[in-house]
């Protein structure tokens, strides 16, 4: 029933009962054994956790191994950074330039959009000095500049960055191309290929 590698191969079989009072076989809980390892891989786009057990291990179907390893993550869609539930942080500016933008407004507009869970303002401002020339005398002055961005956490099988940009343009915001945070570039730990 269960392959040489499996990881359910080696635990005991039991019956249960269920609500019907028909009994089942099956396998006991597997308890996520405690698993080592020194070797790191810097995720790229394109993994693929077969991928990367054949890779390392010559056998796609210990993908399990690499999971184990890494067990902070739920799933094995969250270890490669492809959880629908996504967080991308959009530089923008508003249309005048001037004054504080409709904050309030534009948070209610993106939390009413189906699939968004949390938005965010980061707000920094810094002092910018500018040389100035007046009646032919050089001089510098300080302006405040400010650096705005809306940060949002969405389910990206509900809605899109092209939706979430289009709702902000449509409140007067520039929307420069957003940065989505994941996992591309972060290490995950590979196992050795030992199996207890």
């Amino acid at each position: 029933m269960f392959s040489k590698i499996s990881r359910y191969k080696k635990l005991s079989d039991v019956v249960t009962t269920d609500a019907r009072g028909r009994t089942l076989p099956s396998r006991c809980l597997r308890l996520l054994p405690e698993v080592r390892g020194t070797f790191l891989h810097t995720l790229e786009q394109e993994d693929r956790l077969d991928h990367l057990a054949y890779k390392y291990y010559q056998q796609p179907q210990k993908w399990w191994r690499i999971c184990d390893a890494n067990s902070e993550f739920m799933s094995p869609c969250a270890l490669l950074g492809k959880d629908p539930i996504v967080t991308a942080r959009f530089p923008v500016t508003y249309k005048d330039g001037s004054g504080q933008p409709p904050w309030g407004e534009m948070i209610k507009i993106l939390m009413e959009k189906p699939g968004v869970i949390e938005v965010s303002v980061e707000e920094k401002n810094q002092l910018v000095e500018e040389t100035v020339e007046q009646g032919g005398k050089k001089g510098k002055k300080i302006n405040e500049k400010f650096e705005w961005a809306l940060v949002i956490t969405r389910n990206c099988l509900n809605i899109s960055l092209a939706d979430l940009g289009q709702a902000m343009e449509k409140k007067g915001f520039k929307v420069m191309a957003p940065e989505v945070y994941g996992r591309v570039g972060k290490k995950i730990v590979i196992p050795p290929d030992v199996v207890e």
